[in-house]
């Protein structure tokens, strides 16, 4: 047994235990899916939250319920709350073209308050599943500059969360877990084959087709293509 698995507490002389259950945001790319291989391989009980939000590349949903189904996890969600009226963002305005080369500042990718809208989710339903544990795979080195996946970021938010939940007033609070955050793309790879994770089950590209076939071009295509170079492993992405 996993020295993750439980928590043991004593009651009236007996170990009862207690599973450790964790709300892992999942989109279906490289990232989140590495992220519900390691909650796993921690021992959580994971239930996967996925969101909808007017993106374009919607063989990530494929991706994600297909990644949520072979990884077994209690329950898959799937959401809806349409941010197309956010039309600064290329992924959710699709008259803005995916840049086809590497952007420099905040690309037009950005999509403004997202993380902070996705976890603001996944911790209701934490709490609603008396969960105290939030995984998400956002990553601060190889990544496209989006101001919300910085560390300080991360953990400003789980300050606000500790202070704005019933959970945590009562003394249950909640845990962010960003185990990619300090990782090169070549360094997640490697993490992910250590854990056995088929990347071929993942999507990444801003711009997927149905079948779930990468352009090649855009910026995410980029940062997994290298990531695999770089790890010396073979790129499993099917590229149209």
């Amino acid at each position: 047994m996993s020295e993750f698995s439980f928590n043991y507490i004593k009651f009236y002389g007996v170990k009862k235990k207690v599973s450790k259950k964790a709300v892992i945001l999942l989109s279906g790319g490289l990232d989140s899916l590495t992220t519900l291989a390691i909650a796993k391989h921690q021992g959580f009980d994971c239930y996967a939250l996925h969101i909808l939000y007017g993106q374009r590349h919607a063989s990530e949903t494929k991706a994600s319920q297909k990644i949520a189904e072979i990884y077994e996890v209690k329950e898959f969600k799937k959401i809806n709350i349409d941010m197309s009226w956010l039309k600064s963002s290329a992924l959710t305005n699709h008259e803005l073209n995916i840049p086809e080369k590497r952007s420099t500042g905040i690309p037009v990718t950005y999509v403004p308050a997202r993380n902070t809208i996705m976890m603001s989710l996944a911790i209701a339903w934490a709490e609603t599943i008396e969960a105290n544990d939030l995984f998400l795979g956002v990553n601060a080195v190889d990544y496209s500059g989006y101001p919300d996946c910085r560390p300080e970021y991360i953990n400003a938010y789980e300050k606000m969360v500790n202070l704005a939940t019933k959970s945590a007033v009562e003394g249950a609070f909640f845990k962010i877990h960003t185990p990619l955050i300090n990782l090169s793309k070549e360094e997640i790879v490697k993490q992910g084959m250590q854990l056995n994770v088929d990347y071929s089950m993942s999507v990444s590209c801003y711009q997927a087709d149905h079948e779930g076939r990468a352009c090649g071009k855009c910026d995410s295509c980029y940062l997994r293509e290298m990531g695999f170079k770089n790890a010396g492993v073979i790129d499993p992405t099917a590229y149209k």
